[in-house]
């Protein structure tokens, strides 16, 4: 695999120990009231700026760290791509979490030997010691001070396609094209709280009721997309998206992630499957097979070994993997025909937005 090196699957086998998962603060600490998931927000949320900036667009300069098992990384990671800027912005792996938060891997990048550290935690730190709560993936991190400059992934995908526009590769989609922005940041927000964070509503939940009604919204909503793609391509018709870069990443994740944690509340006959929806099913291979999950998240994913033939075992427990079909199968079903080539469709939809909120909303 030419994107995850033996160093780094070692890093990733090494360390760190497996949280507890009744200790996350998801289950702990970010609950409401009455026992429904709510997300801490962002603690760092600057822009990138022109030259006079303090977070100037200036290539190499900047890591995203980020662990491709996550969800709000991948989205960067598939964006980065599309408009190629893989190389302007490198990637630094964050292994995964232990008490004190994620750790980055020793190899692929020089931030140990810069800052004397890979606790993603000591660069929140060192940019606020105010800072309370938890570091988060992705993290974007200045290279030159060791300062975090932004966690906000809900914001970062549109940094890198516009801030970033004087670096994206020639023939690069425009991926968040003006006349439909406040239409893309209403369906994004939809996504993120329906179906993102929706997954984890459902799992991070306290109170059963809370499950429930999350669960409802949840299918609900995929219910919603279903009929939307029936007659377009994407999400906003015949071209590609960022709203549909957001959509992919729970798509990509839930049959062999979400789905598993959603089946031990709910049971194997209650909880959907992705190919429930044929149209999202379908929408979503056609996605993988335009580049959405390369080598090294595919590995995350549970569809390829890694360069020592194995696969990675921090998905769900062996017990619990026993009815999945293996990786190879997984991934042979993700590259069948999906047969969306002839669909275009209107950018247009019925929500969300339509009575009158569209005028009001921006991301900005």
């Amino acid at each position: 695999m030419a994107t995850l090196t033996a160093d780094l699957e070692q890093d990733l086998k090494g360390k760190p120990l497996k949280v507890d998962p009744s200790k996350f603060p998801e289950t702990t600490t970010e609950q409401t009231e009455d026992g429904a998931f709510r997300r801490q927000r962002n603690w760092f949320t600057a822009h990138f700026g022109g030259p006079d900036s303090q977070f100037p667009v200036e290539p190499g300069r900047y890591v995203l760290a980020g662990n491709p098992g996550c969800g709000w990384n991948r989205r960067q990671q598939i964006v980065l791509r599309l408009l190629g800027l893989t190389e302007v912005v490198p990637f630094a792996l964050l292994t995964g979490r232990d008490d004190d938060g994620w750790l980055i891997a020793e190899h692929g990048n020089t931030l140990r030997e810069d800052f004397g550290t890979i606790r993603l935690n000591d660069f929140y730190q060192r940019t606020d010691p105010d800072f309370k709560g938890r570091g988060t993936s992705p993290t974007v991190i200045d290279t030159k001070t060791g300062l975090v400059v932004t966690n906000n992934y809900h914001l970062l995908s549109y940094e890198w396609e516009t801030a970033w526009a004087p670096y994206h590769r020639p023939d690069a989609p425009d991926l968040y094209p003006e006349p439909l922005r406040q239409e893309i940041d209403l369906l994004n927000q939809q996504i993120f709280d329906d179906i993102n964070n929706g997954a984890y509503k459902q799992i991070f939940a306290t109170n059963p009721a809370a499950a429930k009604a999350a669960k409802a919204v949840f299918e609900g909503r995929l219910a919603d997309y279903e009929f939307r793609l029936n007659s377009r391509r994407y999400l906003f018709g015949p071209n590609i998206t960022d709203s549909d870069v957001r959509l992919f990443q729970t798509l990509s994740s839930y049959d062999r992630g979400y789905r598993v944690g959603i089946v031990k509340l709910f049971g194997e006959d209650q909880t959907v499957k992705l190919a429930d929806f044929p149209n999202l099913w379908a929408y979503a291979r056609d996605l993988f097979q335009q580049g959405f999950a390369d080598e090294r998240e595919q590995y995350f994913l549970g569809l390829l070994p890694g360069p020592s033939g194995e696969y990675q075992d921090r998905g769900p427990a062996p017990a619990e993997r026993a009815n999945l079909p293996s990786g190879a199968e997984a991934l042979a079903a993700w590259q069948e025909p999906h047969g969306r080539e002839h669909l275009t469709g209107s950018p247009y939809y019925s929500g969300p937005g339509g009575g009158g909120s569209y005028e009001r909303w921006t991301f900005a």
